[in-house]
């Protein structure tokens, strides 16, 4: 059996995942949006709900923006604190098989 060694330098850091970040900064921007809703006198002819629906059109993707720009800054610093390391690719070549097969 040949087997051939190759080796390639790589970079290994831990990167944050953007889902998560996310959905986390979209359910703080709903939050926000349902204490700030609740802060303010609230119109009879409106209701809380319908309010509370509109102003979390601005609220939830605000959040979820906000959520993003911190894993695009935690992604980046994770870049500085990256160590290299060597990682080696074995690739094995099977012997060649005499006779038949059934």
């Amino acid at each position: 059996m040949k087997t051939t060694v190759e080796s390639t330098g790589v970079s290994i850091r831990r990167a944050p995942k953007y889902g998560a970040f996310m959905i986390v900064g979209g359910g703080l921007g709903a939050i926000a949006t349902f204490i700030l809703t609740m802060s303010f006198p609230v119109d009879p002819s409106v209701g809380f709900g319908a309010l509370f629906g509109y102003f979390s059109l601005f609220g939830i993707p605000a959040g979820v923006a906000v959520g993003a720009l911190v894993a695009l800054i935690a992604d980046r610093s994770s870049r500085r604190r990256a160590k290299t390391g060597t990682a080696e690719h074995e690739i094995s070549e099977p012997e060649a098989y005499e006779g038949t097969l059934e």
